[in-house]
């Protein structure tokens, strides 16, 4: 019986113990792969037990067990010693950190920007009636004072609203989290508060911020000029917010050309390429009124030479309205570019790994065991013995080596013959040879704190043993997957784990392919060809790392979700007289509901369309980083999720625009002109 679904029942499997019948499975651990035999053949195969559970009182059992040397009786917490790997669990509790860390980060940043897109807005409308409080006399730091105890009300509340919340969402959570893997299996919610203070007043801090500058604009407001300002928005942003989105944009360009100057692939890493879009999306997010109004005509450009005037109300609507547009398309920027770089940047790197390992690899088949377990000989000499077929058998191991003195670094190794190696793989040598390996000497990658050709590193090999070895040979780095290569006498007892086959001059694709086949038949092994091979090596992102990318872009679209029904309700009952002219000029009350969605998905298509930008660049970066570690490979953007993100934002823009537009008309279009004589 073996655990997991790496062998179904009926199958045979080579372990350990040789090669057996699979005749059921249980259920497996994640951090295993079990085999079960009987009693009688246990005993045959470990004589000597290593580990008893026992069912009794702990004082007695360690009374049993008082003269035997080196025994241990753990009970309580110390039983977790017990495991193969006791801090298995604590290292899944620190990913999932980790990703949570992350996805608070992306969370605070989303939440300020929203909040600090709305109040603007929310100011902009109200110039009106801030201007008429200057006018009775009110001074700017009255206005001020007033904007911000308003934002400090509503965050009170909101705050203590998403609190209450949490408390019936966070057990949610953390059993999702359990049953998605991304926490331990033993993982639950605690009865702890401190959480919901901080998330109380973290709340009320992003409130306040989020309005900082909006209160500035409202205090500088004149009475004179806010009462006589029209409703186009003859200015399309203040001369701080330019030079602040500038300044911005400036740094995140040059950020990006010193990382890839200096360490490229620091680019290629989880931590960065999640963090270094948001400098990015929050300079175009600044600089998005100067880009809304040409984006807005382009899109709407062919809509409005089609007969009638629906189009052209669109395009002068949308473009005349640049604040209006740039706050319902902000959050739409941040949700696509977020989904674009997050996505695109972990499909890039897997497709560069992909186009690594495929570059790299010379032979025209690969061939690996059933179940994860190594050939034995037997099987290896009927490979090599197949007719027309160049055999290079390699197994997985490790090396340590001291880097700076301190730091015991790892490195994955291969262990392999060197004149198979030259003939069946392309290795990203910069200096040296292949040829050049042999048992006293490595082939190392430019990672390494020594890598000059000739030169002698200590290592330590993966069975404990310290060995002196000349560098052969010195590789690229790559996407890191660049491990180091040593002969099968540096890397004891690791079982041949992959054979690589290459045909031979003359020798037919089908009779060497047969032959491998039948010489791995009665061992179970798998005959792949190259590309086979490096689609089932590297299929895609894990699991774990796609879901919590996931969550992040959930949480994005729940605060883009809110934003637009937010936003595109204040700014149609803004609209209400201009709506009613409309009725009052012979539109029906549906073709103004179709003019207010056709404006809603112009404005959704423009944040999609910045965001789009704000992704392409990002991900070019990261191309230019693979480029100068000599991986060439291409972008890969997910246009089915900006397609899916997008026309979710567009359904709620639309619906929420609709329904708020509707519910106005419902009263007669000459009251409605004259609700704001």
């Amino acid at each position: 019986v073996v655990s997991g679904d790496w062998a179904r029942p009926g199958t045979r499997v080579r372990t350990g113990g040789g090669t057996v019948r699979v005749v059921g499975t249980v259920a497996g651990l994640g951090f295993e792969n079990a085999v079960f035999y009987t009693d009688t053949r246990a005993a045959e195969l470990s004589p000597r037990s290593l580990q008893l559970v026992v069912d009794a009182d702990a004082a007695a059992v360690r009374e049993a067990v008082r003269d035997s040397e080196g025994v241990q009786v753990l009970t309580g917490d110390a039983r977790r010693y017990a495991d193969a790997d006791p801090d298995r669990g604590r290292e899944a509790l620190t990913a999932m950190n980790a990703m949570f860390g992350t996805t608070g980060g992306v969370t605070a940043f989303v939440s300020v920007f929203v909040v600090a897109s709305t109040f603007a807005f929310a100011v902009a409308q109200r110039r009106r009636e801030f201007g008429l409080l200057r006018t009775a006399g009110a001074t700017p730091g009255q206005i001020r004072r007033m904007v911000v105890h308003e934002a400090l009300v509503v965050g009170v509340l909101a705050s203590a609203a998403g609190c209450v919340l949490g408390s019936y969402g966070a057990p949610k959570l953390a059993e999702w989290a359990v049953d998605e893997r991304l926490a331990p299996g033993w993982f639950t919610i605690g009865d702890y508060t401190w959480p919901y203070h901080m998330a109380f007043w973290t709340g009320l801090f992003v409130a306040l911020c989020g309005v900082m500058a909006a209160s500035w604009r409202a205090g500088r407001t004149g009475p004179i000029e806010a009462l006589r300002e029209a409703s186009v928005d003859t200015r399309a942003m203040t001369r701080g917010r330019r030079l602040f989105g500038a300044a911005l944009l400036i740094t995140a360009a040059v950020t990006l050309a010193l990382a890839l100057v200096t360490n490229p692939g620091e680019l290629l890493q989880r931590k960065t390429y999640v963090s270094r879009p948001m400098l990015l999306i929050t300079a175009v997010a600044l600089l998005a009124p100067v880009l809304v109004r040409p984006l807005t005509r382009l899109i709407a450009w062919l809509p409005a030479r089609l007969p009638g005037a629906g189009g052209m109300l669109v395009r002068e609507n949308a473009a005349a309205g640049v604040r209006r547009t740039a706050a319902v398309a902000a959050p739409v920027l941040v949700t696509v570019a977020l989904a674009g770089s997050l996505l695109g940047a972990t499909a890039t790197v897997d497709e560069a790994k992909a186009t690594e390992v495929r570059e790299q690899t010379a032979a025209d088949f690969v061939v690996i065991p059933a179940g994860g377990a190594g050939f034995d000989d037997a099987t290896l000499k009927r490979l090599q013995a197949v007719s027309g077929a160049v055999v290079s058998a390699s197994s997985s191991s490790a090396v340590y080596v001291l880097e700076e003195g301190t730091a015991l670094i790892s490195s994955d190794a291969r262990a392999v013959e060197p004149e198979p190696l030259a003939a069946t793989a392309r290795l990203p040598i910069v200096a040296g040879k292949v040829s050049e390996l042999d048992d006293d000497s490595i082939i190392v990658n430019e990672e390494w704190e020594k890598r000059a050709v000739g030169e002698r590193v200590d290592v330590w090999l993966a069975d404990g043993t310290r060995k002196s070895l000349k560098i052969a040979a010195v590789m690229t780095v790559g996407t890191g997957n660049n491990g180091v290569y040593v002969t099968p006498r540096n890397a004891p007892a690791a079982p041949v784990d992959r054979v690589d086959v290459r045909l031979a001059d003359g020798a037919g694709t089908g009779a060497v392919a047969a032959g491998l086949r039948q010489a791995v038949r009665a061992s179970g092994g798998q005959v792949l060809t190259r590309d086979a091979w490096v689609r089932a090596t590297y299929p895609e992102t894990n699991r774990t790392t796609r879901t919590g990318f996931f969550l992040v872009l959930g949480i994005a679209l729940l605060y883009t979700g809110i934003s637009l029904a937010n936003t595109m309700v204040m700014a149609t009952s803004d609209r209400v007289r201009d709506l009613a002219v409309l009725r009052l000029a012979g539109a029906t009350r549906w073709q103004v509901l179709r003019l207010v969605g056709a404006e809603a998905v112009t404005v959704v298509v423009v944040g999609g369309l910045l965001g789009t930008l704000v992704a392409g660049v990002d991900l070019l970066g990261m191309w230019s980083a693979l480029g100068l570690l000599s991986v060439w490979t291409s972008i890969e953007i997910p246009w089915a999720t900006l397609a899916a993100t997008m026309g979710a934002c567009a359904v709620l823009a639309v619906i929420s625009a609709v329904a708020s537009a509707g519910l106005s008309l419902r009263r007669r279009a000459v009251e409605l002109a004259g609700v704001h004589e």
